[in-house]
């Protein structure tokens, strides 16, 4: 066993301990969210959003932020905005994107880049600069235009130096291999992939037709080209596009592989390549108090630890009992998870390692059934989550997800709604 399995066991033994009553209490430094919001998800390459550039998809859901909660723009002093796959980190365009919604010039704007968790990173980056008080109101924020950015030209090519080094060399190895190796590894099924999957899109599919997704998305207005007449057209999007009704372990049985003659992985069971943003806000709930705005929760506190380049799907089995730890919490005391899609295979195998309540994963379904905008979904799911929580009358949640060349992520987070 390797020194980051027995401390991730020696975490997991302690999860007993019970601190719940701790982390609902309500203190004056406690950094609420009175806003989190985020526009649909759409397909990848034919969705509403296959067209906008991944800062227009931002200005949206900056935009959102302040006309639901109603802050002076004046008064947020920072936006983190993670995000994968644009050049130069987004940084130029994201501060234009700020602008272009109404933030003034002293608001000040940075890009960050965690992979798949850059989202989470914004949201985390915030509330720490906002304890640490070098500023009092922020944006967390996530963002990806997969239609526009996503393919070969953003991968880097190794050096020698890397190529040569043994455990280097594996950052590079493509998701899908990576996720093939990892459900072989683990003995992770493909039925029980595609059992976890169908789930996904029915959880999916009824939480859309029930409108449990129509508090956190703003609807968002944009120029789309029509695949079939090549018309340009302004279209309104309100809704994720992705999500497939009927879809059975069955009928995702009969798809092939997508990584190896005999692999378990397949279009089906993976996250959907899509396009979308999200945006939070943060700020300490004596400054929330003040400003007459609505509290919909609080951070309370994050993990991230480093795994296997390998094996990076075991990133939340990994990332989870450390924020729980640092929460003071059980894993029995979370309501509700929201434990991002990668693979079905990784997340299947980290929701049993774990030994978690079935019933308290993605309640809505995941980035199988609606997407995962790299950069993005760690922002969503804060919305998602809350939004969850209040529906159920929960009140602790947990966001995690793997993060590609082996890392995983999680927060723990609480409803007051």
């Amino acid at each position: 066993m390797s020194s980051a399995q027995s401390r991730v066991g020696q975490v997991a033994s302690h999860l007993k301990a019970t601190g719940r009553q701790a982390i609902l209490t309500k203190n004056p430094d406690d950094i609420v969210i009175t806003a989190a919001l985020r526009t649909p998800f759409t397909k990848g390459g034919k969705g509403g959003f296959k067209d906008t550039p991944a800062a227009d998809l931002l200005v949206g859901a900056l935009k959102a932020v302040v006309d639901r909660s109603g802050i002076d723009p004046k008064l947020v002093q920072d936006i983190a905005v993670g995000s994968v796959l644009p050049p130069g980190g987004g940084a130029t365009e994201f501060r234009a994107a700020a602008l272009a919604a109404g933030f003034p010039d002293s608001t000040a704007v940075r890009s960050l880049n965690r992979q798949c968790s850059s989202g989470l990173q914004a949201c985390v980056d915030i509330a720490n600069a906002i304890s640490a008080g070098m500023i009092d109101i922020g944006v967390g924020a996530g963002v990806e235009s997969m239609s526009l950015q996503y393919g070969p030209g953003a991968v880097t090519e190794f050096s020698e130096l890397l190529d040569s080094h043994p455990e280097a060399k594996n950052c590079k190895v493509g998701m899908g291999n990576l996720s093939e190796a990892m459900a072989k590894d683990r003995g992770v099924s493909r039925v029980k992939q595609d059992a976890f999957a169908a789930a996904s899109y029915a959880k999916a599919a009824h939480a859309q037709d029930n409108g449990w997704f129509d508090a956190e998305i703003v609807p968002l207005k944009v120029k789309y080209e029509d695949l079939k007449t090549d018309e340009w057209k302004e279209i309104t999007v309100s809704k994720d596009d992705g999500i497939r009704r009927g879809v059975t372990a069955e009928s995702l049985a009969k798809i092939k592989p997508a990584f190896a003659k005999d692999g378990s992985i397949h279009g089906g069971n993976a996250s959907q390549i899509s396009d979308g943003a999200a945006a939070v806000l943060l700020m300490k709930r004596s400054t929330a108090e003040k400003l007459g705005q609505t509290i919909l929760g609080k951070y309370v506190t994050a993990s991230v630890v480093g795994v296997a380049p390998l094996l990076m799907g075991v990133g939340p089995w990994a990332a989870i009992p450390l924020a729980l730890e640092k929460a003071g919490i059980s894993k029995e005391e979370v309501d509700v998870y929201e434990i991002n899609e990668a693979f079905a295979s990784q997340c299947v195998w980290c929701v049993e390692a774990l030994g978690l309540d079935e019933k308290k994963i993605n309640p809505g379904g995941g980035a199988i059934a609606f997407g995962h905008p790299l950069g993005c979904t760690g922002a969503r799911q804060v919305g998602t989550l809350l939004g969850g929580l209040k529906r159920g009358g929960g009140k602790v949640g947990v966001t995690s997800m793997c993060v590609g060349t082996g890392m995983g992520m999680a927060a723990v987070w609480v409803s007051e709604q």
